[in-house]
Formats: structure tokens, sequence, C-alpha cells
């Protein structure tokens, strides 16, 4: 297992591994063959809670641009859309997790991963920064949270 980082998220640890990049829209990037296998990262799987479904709009392969809306999840706290962390080309996407996405809120880093992108440029966080973003981030969660947004 490698290194990893916390974020405490109020009462709750967020870890993240440290073997890994980051997209400021909370997935992790983790290097393999060509392109990067992303995943949700704890503090994303956190704030959705108990993710029950995943759609896709956009088959492999296929060329995305970052940005782009590529599918939708729904969990017990959130319906969201998803966008491509990346511009480039999306190769595989993780079919287990169309049968069944169980997998993400029990092993995001691992089974839970979502697709595989060859990427154009990769701008991602390190671990480093995206802890920093992540405290930037939770500021403004836990204040929608607690319904003082416009406060």
């Amino acid at each position: 297992m490698s290194e990893e980082l916390v974020f405490i998220m109020g009462k709750f640890a967020a870890k993240f591994p440290t073997d890994r990049l980051y997209a400021k829209n909370h997935m992790w990037a983790q290097a393999s063959g060509r392109g990067y296998w992303f995943g949700f990262s704890a503090y994303a799987v956190r704030l959705l809670q108990d993710v029950y479904f995943l759609e896709w709009s956009v088959d492999a392969p296929q060329r995305l641009r970052e940005k782009q809306p590529i599918g939708n999840i729904e969990s017990s706290k959130a319906e969201s859309e998803l966008y491509a962390p990346a511009s480039g080309t999306l190769t595989e996407f993780n079919d287990l997790l169309m049968k069944d996405p169980t997998p993400i809120n029990l092993d995001t880093y691992g089974p839970g991963r979502l697709f595989h992108m060859e990427c154009d440029d990769v701008g991602f966080l390190s671990p480093e920064q995206y802890q920093e973003h992540l405290a930037a981030a939770w500021k403004i969660a836990e204040k929608t949270i607690k319904g003082q947004m416009n406060e």
C-alpha cells in the first residue's frame, strides 16, 4: 500500500494515496499504460455517500474535451453530472460498475475506478496541491451543508 495523506472533513477523515495525481473535480488519476485510470477521491465519495447508480452518456473510445459531460451518478445524497477531468481519448470504462457501482463506496482507489483515458495535457494536482485544494473546497461544502451559502 502506498503512503496516503488525510484530509479531515468535520468528524470524518478522507484518505488519499500519494501514488497518483488529482483533478480539481475530485477525481484521482493513476498512470497506466499510455494513459490514466480515473476514479473518485475519498472526499467525493464521502460527500456523495452510498453511490447506487452510474450511467455514461458517451461511449469508448471517444474523444473528449476537459469538462465535457460524460455521465451521471446518483447517491443517497445527490444526483450529479460527471465531467471529463481532462481533454483526450476515453479508452475504456470499468464495466463492472455498470452492473453494480458498490465498489465506488467500498474501494474507490481500487475496484471502484471509473474509466481510462489517454490525456493530451496533464495539468493535474500533486497530492499536496490536492490537499490544499480540498481545504478551500471544504470551506464551501461546509457552508452548503449548514445552509449558510448566502450569508
